[in-house]
C-alpha cells in the first residue's frame, strides 16, 4: 500500500539537541578509528616527553651544576635537546594523521549531502533557493573545517598535556599545584559561556552567508545579468547586495569579538600566575613555611608556562566547539531531510519494457491543504502509441509528465509502466525507461559532445553523430570551428533556444529510452524548425510510447489520443479530427493558434 499524501518533515527538538549532536559528530570518525589511535599514542608520547624537560632543569639546578658534574650536565643538556626533537617529530605526524583523517571526514560529509540531495524530489529544488544549497555545502562544511582537522586532535592533545603537566606538578609541590589551579573553575564556566554566545551568533551568520550566496547565484547567472541590465535594476541589485555584505561584516565582527574580553582576563590571570608562584614561595620562605629549592621552583614554574598555553588553548578550543555546533546543525538538517521519492525494499526490476504506461485514478496535490493540481486521471498509453496533452497554462500538464519518471509519486491513485507501479520500480529501470525533454532546457558548461555523452558516457562518435542528424542539429555542430568539443558556456548561452532544444532532444535520442516525456519540446523553435525536428521526433517515436505536453497544438495533430486538460480534470479526449468535429475546447484552442500563427 502506498500512501496517499506526501510525508511531511519537521525539525528535530532543540531540547537534548546538544549531547545527540556530539554523539553524532564522534560517529563521523568512527571509520578511522585506527587513525586516530596512533594519534592519541603519539600526542601521549608527546606529552610524556615535554613533561620531562621541567624535570631534567629541576636535576641541573639543584644537582649537577651545584655538585660541578659536568658529566651528568652533559647528559641533562642532551636530554633535553633530544626531548625538544622527539616533541616536535610526534607533533608533525600528528598534524600529518589527524589533518588526513579530517579531510575524510569532510569528504564523507560533502559527498553525503550531496548524494542526499540528489535523492530529493523535484517539490525540495522548487522550494529552496539554490545559493542556499550551495551554501550549506560550501560555506558550512568548509567553516567546519578547523573543527575536523585540527580542533579535535588539539582538544585531545591539550588535555592530554594539561593532565600529565598537573600529575608533574603535584609531584613537585601540591601547595604551589593548588594555588596554581584556584581559579581553573572560574575559567572554564567563563568559557562555556562564551561558547553559546558564539554558537548564537554563528547560527545568524551562516543564514547571512547563506542568504548573500543566494543573490550572488541569482543574480550573477547569465539570467541574471540579463534581466538585471534589461530591466535598470544593476545600480539596486549592487545596493541590496551590499546591505546584505554589510550584515555579515557586522555578524563577523561580533563572532570574532564575542567574548573576547573575558577570554583576554583569563590570558592575563594565567600569564601573572609566575609571578604569583615567586611571590607564594618568598611569603612562605620568610615566615617560617616549607623551604622550596631554586631548582624545584623553576622547574614548576616552567611546568606552570607549560600548562598556560594547553589551558588556554583547551578553553579556546571549547568555545570554537560551541560554535562548530551550529554548523554541524545545519548540515544535520539537510541529512535529516525525509526522502519522499525511495526505492522500495525490494524493487521490481525489468529486463524488458514494452512501454504501456497507464494513469489510474491519478490525483497529486503539493500539499495536504493545497488544492489537487490533478485530481481523478484515468489514461492509458498503449505500448508504441502516443498520447498529447493540452490545455491552458496551469491545468496541470507538466506535472501529469512529471510523475512517470517519479520527479513527483502522485498523492493517489497510481501511475503503472508495464502493469507496475512506477514506485515499485527500482531506479535503474526507472531511468532506463524514461526519457524526458522538459520545456526548460539544461546544458552544463562542457563541450558539446560532454554534454551529449552524460545521456550515454560510452557513447561513440558515430552515435552522437546520429542523434544530433535525428534532432537535426548535426550540420549546425560540424560548422563550428570546434565541432563536437565547443564550450556551450553556462546554461549553453552560446547557443540560441532552438539549438539548446535540439541539443536537449539529440540527447534524449542517445539515450534511446522506450517511453518519451516530451514536455513543450519544440516550444523554443521557430516554426521552419519546429517542422524539421517533429519528423525527427516522428520518427524516433515510432513504436516508442510518447507522452507530448504541449501549449502550441501543430505538433500533437497526429497523436493517437489528444487529452484536453483543466484544473486537473479530463475535460475531451479523442483523436484530432474527433476533437475538432466536437468543436468543444481543443476546436478553440485550435482557432486560437491558427490567429497567432504568421502569415506568409
Amino acid at each position: 500500500m502506498h500512501p496517499d499524501h506526501q510525508p511531511t518533515w519537521t525539525p528535530p527538538d532543540d531540547s537534548d539537541q546538544q549531547p545527540r549532536q556530539v554523539r553524532r559528530i564522534l560517529r563521523l570518525f568512527r571509520p578511522y578509528r585506527g587513525r586516530l589511535a596512533i594519534v592519541g599514542l603519539l600526542v601521549g608520547a608527546a606529552s610524556l616527553v615535554s613533561v620531562a624537560t621541567p624535570f631534567l632543569l629541576k636535576a641541573i639546578l639543584d644537582v649537577a651544576i651545584p655538585e660541578g658534574r659536568t658529566g651528568l650536565l652533559s647528559l641533562l643538556a642532551l636530554g633535553m635537546i633530544l626531548s625538544a626533537v622527539l616533541t616536535s617529530i610526534f607533533g608533525v605526524l600528528q598534524t600529518l594523521i589527524s589533518t588526513t583523517v579530517g579531510q575524510r571526514v569532510m569528504h564523507d560529509l560533502r559527498t553525503d549531502v550531496y548524494g542526499r540531495l540528489q535523492r530529493m524530489s523535484l517539490a525540495f529544488f522548487t522550494r529552496t533557493r539554490t545559493g542556499e544549497v550551495q551554501s550549506r555545502i560550501a560555506n558550512d562544511i568548509g567553516g567546519m573545517q578547523a573543527t575536523v582537522t585540527s580542533t579535535a586532535t588539539s582538544l585531545v592533545a591539550n588535555f592530554t598535556s594539561v593532565v600529565a603537566t598537573i600529575i608533574a606538578m603535584l609531584a613537585l609541590d601540591w601547595r604551589l599545584t593548588v594555588v596554581s589551579l584556584l581559579l581553573l573553575p572560574v575559567f572554564v564556566w567563563i568559557s562555556r559561556r562564551v561558547g553559546n554566545e558564539r554558537k548564537r551568533i554563528t547560527t545568524q551568520r551562516q543564514k547571512q552567508m547563506a542568504a548573500m550566496a543566494a543573490t550572488v547565484t541569482e543574480s550573477l547567472s547569465v539570467s541574471g545579468i540579463l534581466l538585471g541590465r534589461t530591466m535598470g535594476r544593476s545600480d539596486s541589485l549592487t545596493k541590496a547586495f551590499s546591505d546584505e555584505s554589510e550584515a555579515l561584516v557586522d555578524l563577523e565582527v561580533r563572532s570574532n569579538m564575542a567574548g573576547r574580553w573575558r577570554m583576554a582576563v583569563i590570558t592575563i590571570v594565567m600569564a601573572a600566575m609566575p609571578a604569583v608562584i615567586y611571590w607564594t614561595a618568598g611569603l612562605a620562605l620568610q615566615y617560617g613555611g616549607p623551604e622550596v629549592s631554586i631548582g624545584t621552583l623553576v622547574a614548576f614554574v616552567s611546568l606552570q608556562q607549560g600548562l598556560f598555553r594547553p589551558a588556554v588553548s583547551l578553553l579556546g578550543t571549547g568555545v570554537q566547539i560551541q560554535a562548530s555546533l551550529a554548523l554541524f546543525q545545519r548540515i544535520f538538517e539537510y541529512l535529516d531531510l525525509p526522502i519522499d521519492i525511495t526505492e522500495p525494499e525490494n524493487p521490481v526490476h525489468l529486463d524488458e519494457i514494452k512501454g504501456e504506461v497507464r494513469f489510474e485514478g491519478v490525483e497529486f496535490r503539493y500539499d495536504d491543504q493545497g488544492a489537487p493540481i490533478l485530481d481523478g486521471l484515468d489514461l492509458t498509453v498503449p505500448a508504441g502509441g502516443s498520447l498529447a496533452v493540452v490545455g491552458p497554462t496551469g491545468a496541470g500538464k507538466s506535472t501529469l509528465g512529471h510523475l512517470v519518471p517519479r520527479l513527483y509519486d502522485v498523492t493517489g491513485g497510481r501511475v503503472t509502466l508495464d502493469g507496475v507501479d512506477v514506485r515499485d520500480l527500482d531506479f535503474d529501470t526507472l531511468a532506463r525507461a524514461v526519457g524526458v525533454v522538459s520545456q526548460e532546457t539544461y546544458l552544463f558548461h562542457a563541450s558539446v559532445a560532454d554534454n551529449l555523452r552524460f545521456a550515454k558516457p560510452d557513447a561513440t562518435d558515430e552515435e552522437l553523430h546520429a542523434a544530433a542528424k535525428a534532432a537535426q542539429i548535426h550540420d549546425h555542430i560540424a560548422a563550428l570551428p570546434d565541432g563536437y568539443d565547443t564550450v556551450v558556456g553556462e546554461r549553453g548561452y552560446r547557443f540560441s533556444g532552438g539549438e539548446k532544444q535540439r541539443l536537449a532532444i539529440a540527447r534524449t535520442i542517445l539515450r534511446d529510452p522506450p517511453v518519451l516525456v516530451l514536455d513543450e519540446a519544440t516550444s523554443a523553435l521557430d516554426t521552419r524548425t519546429e517542422h524539421a525536428v517533429q519528423q525527427a521526433i516522428d520518427a524516433l517515436s515510432a513504436n516508442r510510447t510518447t507522452l507530448t505536453i504541449a501549449h502550441r497544438l501543430s505538433t500533437v495533430r497526429g497523436a493517437d489520443q489528444i487529452v484536453v486538460l483543466d484544473s486537473g480534470r479530463t475535460v475531451e479526449r479523442g483523436t484530432h479530427e474527433e476533437l475538432l468535429a466536437l468543436d468543444g475546447r481543443y476546436a478553440a484552442l485550435v482557432r486560437r493558434d491558427a490567429q497567432l500563427e504568421p502569415t506568409s
